[in-house]
């Protein structure tokens, strides 16, 4: 009899959500579509780049290294799928002067039309504790990982609300899901992508206008590459827990997502599981998929627990290794 009242309310909960939650968006329709790509010279954005201009998409490359783009623009057009294609390149810093970005989103739109889908993976990693790190590196990460995905979003939502359709993707991290030893930068910089993304989703959700965050995990790209040169042994022995993802494996997850206008966008049973435990008051595209939360939240929790027990263990194994050679110098 007890367990009742907790069936009664999940019931209501379900039946409130299914007949007040709108339709599942409609999928957005890649072929002749304009897609935008901030970070798109290299690595997770190249390959979505890639992936929309195998689906027939008119591309738009955005960065700051104009031989990089050049070079990602032959790469990206060897997989045309008709004649009619076209990839633009766009040398500007997302991070730093929003009129610019302004400027050169319009340059784009008056070239190959408005902007149907816009994907933010502009961003950078810098790791170290928290001591450690200059307090320039906070500042320079919440440019380039927040407002690089602000300034580019701005600049293309009005038109996308008066058209009644678009897509806007954030590329986070499973380290703006969970904060880690050597993250603290970084973590904070992809944290507060994911309430832009909810705020503005309820705004443009009227307007037919999805968001959609993306999670990749340890990625095997050229900012990967580079962020592992500074790493705390902690946050490396940490990131080991888990495998690297190939970019062209992440690149098309998220498209996929993104087309499907879902909000959350995450890779293999450790994303699906972070995205589980961290859904809070995230939107959800789905009956199913909120049914799905509500049901795994208990058991996801509890392998939760021994991951970060882990990682704690990590940390103090650390800590003690470097203690060894004090305690040997002061008894000698």
């Amino acid at each position: 009899m007890t367990l009742l009242p907790g069936l009664f309310l999940f019931l209501h909960i379900a039946s409130t959500f299914f007949f007040f939650s709108p339709i599942h968006p409609k999928p957005l329709a890649l072929p002749g579509a304009h897609v935008v790509v901030t970070g798109g010279s290299s690595g997770i954005g190249k390959c979505i780049a890639i992936e929309c201009y195998k689906q027939g998409a008119f591309i738009t490359l955005v960065a700051r290294n104009e031989d990089k783009l050049l070079q990602a623009k032959k790469e990206i057009e060897k997989h045309s799928i008709n004649d009619k294609q076209v990839v633009l390149c766009i040398s500007v810093d997302v991070s730093q002067d929003y009129s610019q970005v302004e400027n050169v989103i319009k340059q784009a739109q008056e070239k190959l039309g408005p902007v149907d889908m816009l994907v933010n993976c502009a961003g950078m990693s810098l790791s170290g504790k928290f001591e450690d790190l200059e307090v320039s590196t906070f500042e320079r990460l919440m440019s380039v990982n927040y407002l690089g995905s602000v300034y580019p979003s701005r600049a293309v939502i009005t038109t996308m609300k008066e058209r009644r359709v678009g897509r806007i993707v954030f590329v986070s991290s499973q380290a703006g899901q969970l904060g880690l030893f050597g993250f603290t930068a970084y973590s904070s910089s992809k944290f507060a992508i994911r309430g832009l993304a909810e705020a503005l989703q309820m705004e443009v959700k009227p307007y037919n206008v999805y968001v959609t965050v993306a999670y990749p995990p340890d990625t095997d790209t050229p900012g990967f590459a580079e962020e592992n040169k500074t790493k705390p042994l902690e946050t490396r022995l940490i990131s080991e827990t888990v495998s690297v993802c190939k970019p062209e494996q992440v690149a098309k997850q998220i498209v996929k997502d993104a087309i499907q206008g879902n909000f959350n966008s995450s890779i293999g049973s450790d994303g699906y599981m972070l995205s589980s435990l961290t859904c809070g008051m995230a939107p959800v595209t789905s009956i199913t998929e909120g049914l799905q939360q509500v049901v795994t939240m208990g058991l996801f929790r509890t392998i939760a627990l021994f991951y970060l027990g882990s990682f704690d263990s990590i940390v103090r194994r650390c800590m003690m290794q470097r203690a060894k050679p004090e305690i040997a110098d002061k008894t000698a």
